[in-house]
């Protein structure tokens, strides 16, 4: 048994940039360190893939074969990632990939397998794993729209709350089925009812358990911060609104008769007018009582390891590991201040950290406490520390 969530071997088949890839670590965190273009963060997609959801890049099945396309039809490759992960309840076999059998069928779908047996869904990945990320194309996080601030903010949840993603699966579900129907005028009020209360049902589900989150890191993003910002942070929307408000029962009551009484208006516009889908989480560095989106580059980066860090540390507490962290050409913008309190508390909590750079000298601080890989055409080499 271990205290730490961590991939012990991996292997790649046909996935982006890799015909094939077999990979032995240790519990440690791991450095990858090579040119634009070499293959590693193809390297920590694969790893991402071994919790929910679409992965750090939330890129199309057939985007992620090896050469696309490459039979004659166009089809993608069927790639695969395999992988031994050592979890305080013991070692797991976890797979994931383009299902082979629905390719031949002209579909793309994506199998799971945990220890041998086929999976039905993604959400068992969450029993057995989590994984937090964070990369160059989150620097806009704070400044676009909300539907990508959802996504973080879930993600942290599906840490703590493992069913989390199912919840999420199931609404969205709901409101898809929904929408179409309202669409093509079809399904009479008993149908469009039924459908509403599964949306009800989940939905509140989602916004409590988001608020839950916000609540346990509000308190854990004051402990051990050292050099980074506390976050102060907050949801909104009307759901979030009346849960503030009102008991749960009648939060129901006011989310049914509000979808029901606006079926014509999403029948025109798409969507549901209310719901877990039109929340947003703000964040403000706490310090300056200054909203995250009017913050510089370097101070938005700085409040985003806070919170992952906090989220971190509430689940090395809660599940006795903390998530595997994914940082994509992170530590590049952080001052030495920074970078070395970050790996301190990496270190500290006993996390497996995926570490991606260009300067091999920006990790330094990781020397003899960290796995070091060069990354050079899809190929690792390990590399001596001191």
């Amino acid at each position: 048994m271990t205290n730490r969530l961590a991939v012990s071997r991996i292997q790649l088949s046909d996935f982006r940039c890799y015909e094939s890839l077999r990979l032995s670590l240790d519990t440690a965190p791991v450095v990858l360190t090579g040119p634009n273009g070499a293959g590693k963060t193809n390297l920590l997609e694969a790893v991402s893939l071994l919790s929910p959801g679409g992965g750090l890049r939330r890129a199309k099945l057939g985007e992620m074969a090896r050469n696309v396309p490459v039979s004659d039809d166009g089809a993608p490759r069927a790639w695969a990632v395999s992988a031994q992960l050592t979890t305080p309840d013991g070692d797991y076999q976890v797979g994931s990939g383009l299902d082979p059998t629905a390719l031949a069928q002209g579909r793309e779908r994506r199998a799971v397998r945990i220890d041998g047996e086929n999976q039905r869904g993604q959400a068992s990945l969450g029993r057995v794993c989590a994984a937090v990320w964070l990369t160059p194309q989150m620097d806009r996080l704070f400044l676009d729209g909300p539907s990508a601030r959802r996504r973080f903010l879930d993600r942290l949840v599906y840490g703590l709350d493992p069913e989390h993603s199912s919840r999420v699966a199931a609404y969205e579900h709901s409101l898809r089925s929904r929408a179409k129907l309202l669409k093509e005028g079809k399904g009479d009020d008993k149908w469009l009812a039924s459908i509403e209360d599964s949306m009800v049902r989940h939905g509140i589900a989602v916004a409590v358990a988001r608020a839950e989150l916000l609540a346990k890191l509000g308190r854990a993003g004051t402990m051990a911060v050292g050099p980074f910002p506390v976050a102060r942070l907050a949801l909104a929307g009307d759901l979030e609104n009346w849960l503030e408000q009102l008991p749960a029962i009648e939060v129901e009551d006011r989310m049914r008769a509000a979808l029901r009484d606006g079926r014509a208006r999403d029948a025109t516009y798409g969507g549901a007018a209310v719901g877990p889908q039109r929340s947003d989480l703000l964040v403000w560095h706490d310090v300056k009582n200054q909203s995250a989106d009017q913050c510089s580059t370097g101070e938005q980066k700085a409040l985003l390891l806070s919170m992952i860090m906090a989220n971190t540390r509430l689940q090395s507490k809660a599940r006795g590991a903390g998530p595997l962290l994914l940082l994509d050409e992170v530590v590049a913008h952080l001052d030495a201040e920074r970078r070395g309190y970050l790996f301190d508390e990496i270190v500290a909590l006993g996390v497996q950290a995926w570490m991606t750079g260009t300067d091999r000298a920006l990790f330094e601080g990781l020397d003899g406490r960290a796995q070091f890989f060069r990354v050079e055409d899809a190929t690792l080499t390990l590399e001596t520390t001191p």
